[in-house]
C-alpha cells in the first residue's frame, strides 16, 4: 500500500513529508479494513461526534446559494449525508480528498450515484473552490516528529488558502493536562494557528469552542 501511494502522488507530493501521507494513508487504510464506512472508520467514536464537528465546521459556508466545497481528508465521504439532510435546499459542489487509496474506493462505490460528488487520490485539491473543510486530519500525529507533523499542517494550509475563493475551516485538538494526555495525537493552544493564518494569509481567522469535544475549529476567512 505504501509503495503505491507513494507512485500516485508522485510528481504531486512534497517529498518531504512524503513519510507523513504514507502513514497517514496507511492508519486509516486499516480504520475502514476494519470497521468498514462508519464513524469508527474514520477514527470518530460515534456519528453524533462527527456531525457535531459538521455544525462547527460548516460555519464557514453562506448556504444562501450554491458553492462549490473542498473536503480534505473526506474519508467515505460522511459530509455529503450531512449536507443532503441538513442542508437539501441548497446545491453543492462536493470534492473530496483523501490520501488512502481504501477510503477513496469506498468512497467512490458509496456515492457513485449521487449528483454533485467526486472523489480524488490525494494530499491536496486539483481545483480551486468557494470553500475547503478538514475534519480531524491533524489529530493523529502517531509517531511523527512534532516538527515534521507541524509542517505538514503548514503545508495543508497552504493548500487550503491557494485553492478557495472564500475561506477554509479546519478543527484541532486542544491542549490537556499531563494526566489526560495520550501518546500520537497532536494537541495545541487556540491562538498559534490563528495568528499563523492571519498573518500568512492576510485573512481573518475565528476560533470557535466550547461546544462540548477539548478541540476547538478555525474558520479562515479570505478578506
Amino acid at each position: 500500500m505504501r509503495a503505491t501511494i507513494a507512485s500516485e502522488l508522485a510528481g504531486s507530493t512534497n517529498e518531504a513529508l512524503a513519510h507523513v501521507y504514507n502513514d497517514i494513508a496507511a492508519y486509516y487504510s486499516a480504520k475502514v479494513a476494519r470497521f468498514g464506512a462508519t464513524p469508527n472508520g474514520v477514527d470518530w467514536t460515534c456519528q453524533a461526534t462527527q456531525e457535531l464537528r459538521f455544525v462547527q465546521l460548516l460555519k464557514l459556508c453562506d448556504f444562501s446559494s450554491p458553492f462549490s466545497l473542498n473536503d480534505y481528508g473526506c474519508g467515505y465521504g460522511a459530509l455529503i449525508a450531512y449536507l443532503d439532510r441538513r442542508h437539501r435546499g441548497c446545491a453543492v459542489d462536493y470534492l473530496g480528498i483523501d490520501v488512502s487509496h481504501a477510503m477513496v474506493r469506498r468512497a467512490r462505490q458509496k456515492w457513485r450515484e449521487h449528483n454533485g460528488a467526486a472523489f480524488v487520490l490525494g494530499h491536496a485539491s486539483p481545483r480551486t473552490a468557494d470553500y475547503a473543510v478538514a475534519s480531524g486530519i491533524f489529530n493523529v500525529a502517531r509517531t511523527q516528529k512534532r516538527q515534521d507533523w507541524e509542517r505538514f499542517i503548514a503545508a495543508t494550509l497552504d493548500d487550503l488558502h491557494c485553492t478557495t475563493a472564500r475561506g477554509f475551516a479546519v478543527n484541532f485538538m486542544k491542549q490537556r493536562p499531563p494526566a489526560a494526555r495520550r501518546d500520537g495525537l497532536y494537541t495545541t493552544d487556540t491562538a498559534s494557528w490563528a495568528r499563523h493564518c492571519a498573518t500568512r494569509f492576510n485573512s481573518t481567522a475565528e476560533v470557535h469552542e466550547g461546544y462540548g469535544l477539548m478541540e476547538f475549529t478555525l474558520i479562515v476567512r479570505k478578506l
